[in-house]
């Protein structure tokens, strides 16, 4: 099985390496169209700014080349962001496979970003498979995607927001399950062997 991670100026790719590594799996890292077409499974991970990333998407055709991908394709924290339509941040464009809005959250009374250990509810997806109601995940972000009909899972930090999203060949999740423990690599297990 090939497994492709998109390489782009805004990827924790390194963590998301190891984790596969964890599980078993080797990846390659790369941002050629060809490569990533021919893939049996991509991760499009993403940790930054909006605006700058879709610039780089955009500069390289991976903005179109990722919404015309056919195969499962995982976008993780930013990479989830940008699926979605537009994105409060820097008042950016992004992909539209989501038709949702990227928020920030509202500083009451809460820390912005959120950072640490919060947890999935609503839990509904084949990509969640095995992983219990109410699990923990590590969270690093200031900007949410709304709760929606496509929420495969749920969050609360102020608001109720939608932290795992699916619709047709594409899941994207707005925690970081490389980095979330035993729970984290069994949704990554789920992606690259049961969907």
């Amino acid at each position: 099985m090939k497994v492709v991670i998109i390489k782009y100026n805004a990827g924790n790719i390194r963590s998301v390496l190891f984790a596969l590594e964890r599980i078993g799996v080797e990846a390659l890292v790369t941002d050629n169209p060809d490569e990533i077409r021919a893939a049996d499974k991509v991760i499009f991970p993403g940790v930054g700014e909006a605006s700058s990333a879709m610039t780089y998407l955009q500069n390289k055709g991976l903005d179109m080349l990722i919404k015309s991908l056919k195969q499962p394709v995982l976008g993780i924290c930013l990479g989830m962001q940008l699926m979605c339509s537009f994105s409060e941040e820097n008042n950016t464009k992004c992909l539209g496979i989501f038709d949702q809005h990227v928020r920030l959250f509202p500083a009451v009374g809460l820390k912005v970003p959120q950072i640490g250990w919060n947890n999935i509810t609503q839990l509904s997806s084949t990509l969640l498979h095995d992983v219990p109601e109410n699990s923990y995940m590590y969270f690093v972000h200031s900007y949410y995607v709304e709760a929606c009909a496509h929420a495969i899972a749920k969050t609360e930090y102020g608001v109720m927001y939608s932290s795992a999203i699916h619709k047709d060949n594409f899941y994207a999740v707005q925690f970081h399950p490389e980095k979330s423990g035993d729970m984290g690599q069994k949704i990554l297990e789920n992606f690259i062997r049961d969907i």
